[in-house]
C-alpha cells in the first residue's frame, strides 16, 4: 500500500505511563487510532482505566510518555484535542437540578434536537422531570443523549457507558457507535460488558502492569 493510501492516525499515544497516589498503573502504553477506528481499553478494577481517559482528556497531567492529536503533541495540542472531543466519564456531566431538557440546552442542543436524542434513548415522558428524580439508568441515558445530538465531536471517549443501561439501551448505543465510526468518527471506551462492534480492538492494561521486566506493547487501529 502506497503512503498516500495509509490512514493518518489522528489520536496516538506513545510510551505512556501513570502513576496514582505514588504507584505506577501502567507503563510502555502505544496505541495509534484513526478515523472510523474503535478501541476498548480493559483491565481489571484499579489497573487506571479510568486514569488512562482523563489523561487523554488532559484531566490528569502526572504522565510520563507523549500524546499527540493529528500530530501535535500534549500539552501543546490539548486545545484542538478538545475541540474535538466529547468525554462521559463515571460522572456523567448530568446537573441533577435541572430537566433532561436544561442538560442538553446547557451543551448547546436546540429544543427540537434535545427532544429527539431524549426520545431515541427512551426518555420521553421525562423531558421536563428533575434528573435528581430520575434512575441512575434514567440518568445515563440523559448523560449519553450527547451522543444523539447532530453533529457530535469526531472523538468519544467513554468511560463504562453501558453501565446501568438495559439490553435495549446497550443495542441503541451499540448501534449508535456504529454510525458514528461508519461516519470517519472514533470511539475510545472501557467496559465490563461485550459491546457489539465490527473491528473492535482491544488493549489491555494488564499487559502494562509495572511487575517485573514488562515488555512494551504496540498497538495501531485502523
Amino acid at each position: 500500500m502506497s503512503e498516500a493510501l495509509i490512514p493518518q492516525a489522528l489520536l496516538e499515544v506513545c510510551n505512556l505511563a501513570c502513576e496514582r497516589d505514588g504507584r505506577t498503573l501502567f507503563a510502555g502504553v502505544d496505541f495509534a487510532l484513526v478515523a472510523g477506528a474503535a478501541l476498548q481499553i480493559q483491565g481489571a478494577n484499579g489497573t487506571g482505566k479510568t486514569t488512562l481517559l482523563r489523561t487523554l482528556t488532559g484531566s490528569v497531567s502526572g504522565y510520563r510518555g507523549e500524546i499527540r492529536w493529528r500530530g501535535r503533541s500534549l500539552p501543546g495540542g490539548l486545545p484542538a484535542l478538545r475541540e474535538s472531543l466529547l468525554y462521559i466519564g463515571h460522572r456523567e456531566g448530568v446537573r441533577r437540578g435541572l430537566t433532561p431538557l436544561e442538560n442538553l440546552s446547557w451543551y448547546g442542543a436546540d429544543t427540537a434536537a434535545a427532544y429527539r436524542a431524549l426520545q431515541q434513548l427512551g426518555l420521553q415522558g421525562f423531558e421536563d422531570s428533575l434528573c435528581q428524580r430520575l434512575s441512575a439508568g434514567q440518568n445515563r441515558r440523559v448523560a449519553l443523549a450527547r451522543l444523539y445530538l447532530p453533529q457530535p465531536p469526531r472523538l468519544w471517549i467513554l468511560d463504562e457507558p453501558l453501565a446501568a443501561l438495559d439490553a435495549d439501551g446497550v443495542a441503541s448505543l451499540e448501534a449508535r457507535m456504529a454510525r458514528h465510526l461508519a461516519g470517519g468518527g472514533m470511539v475510545l471506551f472501557t467496559s465490563h460488558q461485550p459491546v457489539a462492534l465490527d473491528g473492535l480492538q482491544t488493549v489491555d492494561l494488564a499487559d502494562f502492569a509495572p511487575a517485573g521486566d514488562f515488555v512494551e506493547g504496540a498497538y495501531a487501529f485502523g
